[in-house]
């Protein structure tokens, strides 16, 4: 948190800079009111860069797209009906909108609109006191009503007056708080909290589409955990993805000083650990986060105590994958999304049999072909997997995995493993078998992909004597 008066100096730079003095001159001009708001108000106390420029203004959209056309060389109408018009003002973007005053009815998903008539009564409609700020300008007035500063200094987050009302407003916001817990640092307020579990119900009256874009915000911050943690803790998490507070409830066979709940956390933060020091991976990752996040959610479905209290959890790996199947697309998000993540919880388990017994050539052949472009992501799922206190089997788990990724790179150095694919495609498999495009082919293709992950390449020699000696068979 950088000093007040650190902040002040920072948003009087802000204010000096063209595009902002630009636009609150044009503003002043024409008689109406322009702030500074929000997101770059709080930012300028934390010390954080400054990126994105939002006004609020007693201007209708219309007379904002007005005051912004000769000013600017860009102009977007993202939001007409939402009062919001964007303009590029020497090379800096600005979002600008009216005075709001929103709230749901109770009964739809979607915010009903109105326009509002003062600054303050718009700060008083946003979502957290940090939230609430404006710099008025081109006075330069700080305008904090609702003790932004002050909660600031604290670090804490709580809602301009009734957090009840706030939330009944727009239920997200409860959601937006475990995002700011993750994003900011901050603890939120106990009377926050009690109005997120009474309300948490509310949050069904949000769309599908909002609630998985706050929930993907939260999953890129640097450090998720504390905002997935508010998320469970407030019954939130029961109503976006029931699967992870179920966890809870759960005893981990590999672990047993863990619940799979607190084990799924820890694998989540070493994942995002290996994300951004492996390369080939830019982060922050929502494939990695998501199957790091949900690798074991197939657990409480297959738990079972066997002779002597052991508690096992066989093929959660495949259950967990089509758990999280379901749960995606519920949450709409896209297919290659919601495929990758499938594919990497199904597969999350593969390496633990390389650490019983040598692997053949051909084994490690299959684990690269089963994986293709997940190569990568489950490298670092598997080695964010081992979570153990036990610091000797800890380290004979990753000297297996060193010894393993050190195979792949030898034999792909060898034999171009990355692609794995038979030595004849499908046109030189029709010509020798003197076939027409059919289900043979196919059938043919595939016998000469299991000789190359068996075997390694062949020649195309070799692989045309063997392709004629299984047709001969097969006829």
């Amino acid at each position: 948190m950088e000093s007040v008066a650190h902040a002040i100096e920072s948003l009087g730079k802000l204010a000096d800079s063209k595009p902002v003095a630009t636009l609150a001159a044009r503003f002043a001009a024409e008689g109406f009111e322009l702030a500074l708001v929000g997101g770059p108000v709080r930012d300028a106390f934390l010390g954080r860069t400054v990126s994105d420029l939002d006004f609020a203004t007693n201007a209708n959209p219309d007379d904002i797209l007005r005051l912004v056309k000769p000013i600017s060389d860009a102009q977007w109408d993202i939001g007409r009906d939402f009062g919001t018009i964007a303009a590029r003002i020497d090379g800096q973007t600005v979002e600008i909108t009216t005075y709001r005053a929103d709230s749901y009815d109770g009964e739809t998903r979607k915010p009903v609109v109105a326009f509002g008539d003062s600054l303050e009564k718009d700060l008083e409609r946003r979502d957290f006191s940090v939230n609430a700020m404006a710099l008025r300008l081109p006075e330069r007035v700080l305008v904090d009503p609702w003790g932004g500063v002050e909660h600031l200094l604290s670090k804490t987050l709580t809602t301009p007056g009734s957090p009840e009302v706030s939330f009944g407003d727009d239920p997200l916001r409860m959601m937006r708080a475990a995002r700011f817990t993750s994003q900011l640092g901050f603890t939120v307020s106990p009377e926050t909290i009690a109005a997120m579990i009474e309300l948490a119900p509310r949050l069904e009256i949000v769309s599908v589409e909002r609630v998985s874009d706050e929930l993907t915000k939260l999953l890129k911050t640097n450090d998720p955990v504390p905002g997935i943690r508010l998320l469970v803790e407030t019954g939130l998490a029961e109503r976006v993805m029931p699967e992870i507070p179920a966890l809870k409830l759960e005893v981990d066979e590999h672990a047993h000083h863990k619940d799979v709940y607190e084990h799924s956390l820890t694998v989540l933060r070493q994942a995002i650990d290996l994300e951004t020091s492996r390369s080939g991976i830019e982060g922050p990752d929502l494939i990695l986060r998501l199957a790091a996040l949900m690798h074991d959610i197939g657990k409480p479905s297959t738990r079972k105590i066997e002779r002597g209290g052991v508690v096992t959890f066989h093929h959660h790996d495949v259950v967990g994958a089509k758990l999280a199947t379901k749960r995606l697309r519920a949450l709409r998000f896209d297919k290659e999304t919601i495929t990758s993540v499938a594919r990497l919880i199904e597969l999350h388990l593969r390496f633990f049999g390389y650490t019983e017994g040598a692997w053949t050539d051909s084994a490690v052949r299959r684990y690269v072909r089963d994986a293709g472009d997940q190569l990568e992501r489950l490298h670092i799922i598997t080695r964010a997997d081992v979570t153990t206190r036990n610091v000797r089997k800890a380290d004979r788990l990753s000297f297996a995995y060193d010894d393993l990724e050190d195979r792949i790179a030898a034999i792909a150095e060898a034999e171009g493993i990355a692609a794995v694919r038979p030595d004849l495609d499908g046109e030189q498999i029709m010509a020798i078998l003197g076939l027409k495009p059919s289900r043979e082919v196919g059938d043919a293709y595939k016998f000469l992909l299991e000789l190359r992950l068996d075997e390694g390449p062949l020649g195309e020699l070799e692989a045309e004597k063997r392709l004629r000696e299984w047709w001969a068979a097969r006829s």
